[in-house]
């Protein structure tokens, strides 16, 4: 009789370890490994077809190599994917340059940091009046976009041009800040929208990639491109974490994963020399 109690209490004791495995297994913390933790998603403006063609590829490898679900949230606005990655809504974005981001986390009190470079889009200076640079005249009109960021970069483009000096040592820099013009161009600010509107009144404009397109222009009205250098380095576009974050493996990964060179072909694929990869450029 004894020796049968003490049979039927060693059966409920490993009944009950058999439970509590269950038990954790169930309901317990998921593995590091779960679906959960390895689901990136990546906030992105507006969802062009070579974009979204771009992301898939990313994605895919990310599976593959990585082990890694990328998804993606499109957002309509510029001021909405800082918001939605400090707050947690999304685990990284990737819409913006380098000066964007300054900018903004200077009004936000900071808590986003880039971790790897995209894309640069070189902004041109148009004319329908003449075919080349050298062709403009004395005291020519040339409008750039008004916003402090974009009004910066036309500048600079300028200058990289040879036709005005700026101040040194800043990098976001306006009208006020031309310390040289000596053809006495006249730089005329206007909203972002509106330089290819006016540019059949004016001798020529810096146009954003955003507003030249949709107004028809192309190579046929470029007379300068921007160059690739140190000035342009904060015109390049990258992938953000928040700053807490900005050495978590998984992100990293996902640079990875989009830093290749079946991206790059992409780039090629969709975009021509309007978007060129940057992660391995020189600036």
């Amino acid at each position: 009789m004894r020796k049968k109690k003490q049979r039927n209490i060693i059966i409920l004791s490993i009944a009950v370890v058999l439970i509590a495995v269950v038990s954790w297994f169930s309901f317990g913390p998921k593995p590091a490994n779960s679906e959960a933790e390895k689901t990136v998603t990546v906030g992105i403006v507006g969802a062009s077809k070579g974009d979204i063609k771009i992301w898939q590829s990313v994605a895919k490898r990310a599976k593959k190599d990585y082990g890694i679900i990328v998804k993606t949230r499109s957002f309509d606005g510029y001021d909405q994917p800082d918001k939605a990655l400090k707050s947690g809504d999304i685990d990284l974005n990737a819409f913006q340059h380098y000066a964007f981001l300054k900018e903004w986390n200077k009004a936000n009190k900071g808590g986003i940091t880039a971790i790897g470079d995209t894309y640069i889009a070189p902004i041109r200076l148009y004319s329908k009046k003449y075919k080349k640079l050298s062709s403009l005249p004395d005291n020519a009109t040339i409008v750039v976009p008004n916003d402090p960021t974009n009004e910066s970069r036309a500048l600079f483009v300028l200058k990289n041009a040879g036709l005005i000096k700026l101040r040194k040592g800043k990098t976001l820099v306006s009208v006020a800040d031309i310390t040289s013009n000596p053809r006495n161009f006249k730089i005329k600010e206007v909203a972002s929208e509106q330089t290819s509107r006016v540019i059949n009144d004016v001798d020529a404009a810096v146009v954003n990639n955003d507003f030249a397109g949709p107004a028809g222009l192309g190579e046929k009205q470029t007379i300068y491109v921007e160059p690739l250098n140190k000035d342009s380095k904060q015109w390049v576009n990258i992938i953000c974490a928040r700053t807490k974050d900005k050495n978590k493996k998984i992100y990293r990964e996902v640079v990875k994963a989009y830093q290749t060179e079946a991206t790059k072909k992409l780039y090629k694929q969709f975009y021509g020399n309007k978007q060129i990869p940057a992660w391995d450029k020189k600036f």
